[in-house]
């Protein structure tokens, strides 16, 4: 029969995991974001250039700005995606069996689908924060009309709270506005749980000396980093749709989207094929620490320390 297993310990254990993670990359994170809204004429030449322009411009703390809302909604996240890969691959063991690879890719499909419930808005009130920045010397134009209105430094004293975006964008465009670019971020995260947790599965197995020991803290970290890394390069292209789709404003002259097929489209035509790995570098390098991080304290179970399970 499968293992049983404690789902309140798993998401605990997911919690932590995001958290630490998260604290740990947050910066990588942000440049990736700016990078990867840059059109046409690049104000940042790469990441250590993004990071070097915004302590200058921002103070350290501006490489922390969208941090508050990953921090509040990553427990919930990233403990859905643990817990519900866990979840799927308990049901889909068949009689104490090694799960076969479309099993395990199944499971993960399962757990991708879940976690962009709260994913979705997560990311997306995240991205006009981490953009704001961006555009503080530029004009911008809002993506639901065309008029223009400088961003000047008067203005970037007062950039709105994630709670201030929530607020308008509920009562405007109610809870679609919120979960703008569900389909894109669906079309992310299915593929990179499909790819990443069977990957990680299969490493993780080479560390371990029996079916019924666990791999060494430091195998499960390493693997968390390759299975993620290569997830997150493997994802990127859509990982630029969805974030292009998902910023609420623009510079001004940057093409204005209506969808995936013609944000794919007009990224291909205005900008080439190059374009769709923006960023793929610092996706790498967030994504790397944050599974090996999350791994390590899933593998250790220190939510079924503090429940008093047995692990």
């Amino acid at each position: 029969m499968p293992e049983k297993i404690s789902l309140p310990a798993k998401l605990i254990n997911g919690g932590i995991a995001g958290l630490v993670g998260v604290t740990c990359v947050f910066p990588i994170d942000l440049a990736k974001t700016r990078l990867q809204n840059q059109q046409g004429r690049s104000f940042y030449t790469g990441m250590f250039d993004c990071l070097v322009k915004t302590v200058r411009s921002e103070g350290f703390f501006g490489m922390y700005r969208g941090a508050a809302v990953n921090l509040t909604l990553v427990t919930p996240e990233k403990a859905i995606k643990l817990a519900a890969n866990d979840f799927f691959r308990n049901k889909l063991t068949q009689d104490g069996k090694e799960l076969t690879l479309v099993r395990e890719m199944l499971a993960g499909c399962g757990a991708g689908t879940c976690q962009v419930i709260v994913t979705s808005p997560m990311e997306m009130l995240k991205i006009q924060l981490q953009d704001a920045g961006r555009l503080a010397t530029q004009k911008v134009v809002s993506v639901d009309g065309a008029t223009a209105v400088p961003h000047t430094s008067t203005t970037t004293s007062k950039r709105p709270s994630a709670l201030q975006i929530s607020r308008e964008l509920l009562r405007t465009k109610g809870i679609s506005g919120v979960y703008k670019g569900l389909g894109a971020t669906l079309l992310r995260d299915v593929p990179f749980s499909v790819i990443y947790f069977p990957l990680f599965a299969n490493i993780n197995m080479l560390g371990q000396t029996s079916s019924h020991e666990k791999a060494p803290f430091y195998h499960s970290f390493f693997a968390g980093c390759l299975a993620g890394s290569v997830a997150a390069v493997a994802v990127t292209p859509l990982d630029v749709l969805k974030t292009r789709i998902q910023t609420l404003k623009k510079g001004l002259g940057e093409d204005v989207y209506n969808g995936i097929v013609d944000c794919a489209r007009k990224i291909w035509i205005n900008e080439g094929p190059s374009a769709f790995m923006k960023g793929a570098v610092c996706r790498a390098l967030v994504i790397a620490p944050l599974f090996g991080i999350a791994q390590v304290v899933y593998f250790i179970g220190i939510g079924e320390y503090i429940l008093g399970y047995s692990k």
